[in-house]
């Protein structure tokens, strides 16, 4: 598929050119590429936010048109209403979809535990870190059992530690649902880290695709691994030229 975007000069940017991907249902697969060259213009156009100039998008089986419930998004900012105590934010989709009370709290209570939230149930997301706050996002989007979960930079501005915790905790939900994760990040070492593959994209093309074939949780020293090494050095090459040739990019 392709997308196209026309700037206040008249001057026509191509932000998605000719990508072709196909992810089997409960992959976790990670995109990384430079600022600016189409990978949020990807995820939107995944998501249904937009729609594509030229191609096809398709999401078990039916074409993506608009958003819908079976894609949930994680944006780099949570979306918690701040009016909510944290288990009516995790509950809310629950309620939209009007799952039985019975049923709507011991999935509820499931994810606070998962998340390590179930002491702060009464909270308001204001008296909450960012990282619980994220961690809070994450349950409420789980609560939603989406098939196929879209994450942008969720974890952007989070210090080392906070991010290893979250990543566990995402695993650990990836794991028990066994959805689809689709997420965009700059940060190379976090798609080492949590992906089951790697996707880069320059110029609005997939210029790779990798299987990242290792077992959870993934330690320093696998990571440290010569193939992961190769792979590294591969990826980074790929960034610099598109950084050295670009002067800008697509989206």
């Amino acid at each position: 598929m392709s997308k196209h975007f026309r700037l206040p000069n008249g001057e026509i940017v191509t932000a998605v050119d000719g990508a072709s991907l196909s992810v089997p249902p409960g992959e976790f697969v990670c995109v990384v590429g430079p600022s600016g060259h189409g990978k949020s213009t990807l995820m939107n156009l995944v998501a249904g936010f937009i729609k594509p100039d030229s191609g096809t998008i398709r999401a078990h089986g039916e074409a993506v048109k608009r958003p819908g419930p079976d894609r949930g998004m994680l944006f780099q900012a949570d979306t918690l209403f701040n009016w909510m105590r944290i288990r009516d934010n995790v509950e809310f989709g629950l309620k939209a979809r009007r799952v039985p009370r019975s049923e709507r709290a011991g999935t509820v209570e499931s994810l606070l535990a998962a998340v390590g939230l179930t002491e702060y149930a009464k909270a308001w997301p204001k008296q909450l870190s960012g990282g619980m706050r994220r961690r809070a996002a994450i349950a409420a989007i789980f609560a939603n059992e989406p098939q196929v979960l879209l994450m942008d930079e969720p974890f952007t501005g989070l210090d080392f530690a906070r991010r290893n915790a979250l990543y566990e905790v995402l695993l650990e939900l990836w794991q028990r649902v066994h959805n689809t994760i689709f997420c965009i990040t700059h940060d190379l070492d976090e798609a080492l880290t949590i992906a089951t593959r790697l996707v880069v994209v320059v110029k609005g093309q997939i210029v790779l695709d990798e299987a990242l074939d290792m077992p959870y949780p993934r330690t320093p020293e696998m990571l440290a691994a010569p193939d992961l090494v190769q792979l590294r050095v591969r990826v980074l090459t790929h960034l610099e030229e598109a950084v050295r040739g670009s002067g800008g990019g697509n989206r």
